[in-house]
């Protein structure tokens, strides 16, 4: 399953920390396990029901992942070593923060995306964040996963939660508006 899962999420070979990689790797597959989802589904899977889209949540987390990525490359040549950004937690955060969204959507059997059951009390920043805590992921991660979306503005964003929480909303605030 981890080769299917790398296979679909080929930025993850960009982690150089070849643990950190295996437990992206192990939050996946639990995630897409504890959802029921397989590779095949997630391909049709629109990354939010917040708004209609034909984007699939493989291709919005690798788009928001290549996006932190692009960021980061602009930085370190424009500024050298001016920011500490930790590339790996980068990568594992923005490939991490809306794994939640597996427990968080579900199909059913008209084939529509609804809530699952887990949303009326949790959303996906904070299963994210458990699913990754449980596979012992570094605090830098976790905190991406926890900060990216609007459950963290009340808090200090770290410089790699920073740059994933405007690439996701770059991410969906164009789809807001390509749905106008």
């Amino acid at each position: 399953m981890k080769d299917k899962i790398l296979a679909m999420l080929p930025e993850a070979k960009e982690i150089q920390n070849d643990a950190l990689r295996e437990k992206v790797l192990a939050v996946w597959q639990e995630a897409m396990m504890e959802g029921g989802w397989t590779i095949e589904a997630l391909e049709s899977m629109p990354y939010t029901l917040l708004e209609e889209t034909d984007i699939s949540f493989p291709q919005h987390v690798r788009v928001v992942c290549r996006l932190c990525m692009a960021m980061l490359d602009v930085l370190q040549e424009s500024y050298g070593t001016r920011y500490t950004i930790d590339s790996d937690a980068l990568i594992a955060g923005a490939l991490l923060a809306d794994v939640g969204k597996l427990l968080e959507i579900r199909q059913d059997a008209q084939g529509r995306y609804t809530w699952a059951p887990m949303y009326a009390h949790l959303r996906h920043p904070f299963t994210g964040v458990a699913l990754a805590y449980k596979h012992e992921l570094p605090p830098k991660v976790l905190h991406v996963i926890a900060t990216h979306s609007w459950e963290g503005d009340r808090f200090k964003r770290q410089p790699e939660s920073i740059l994933f929480h405007h690439a996701d909303f770059t991410d969906f605030d164009l789809t807001r508006y390509a749905g106008e």
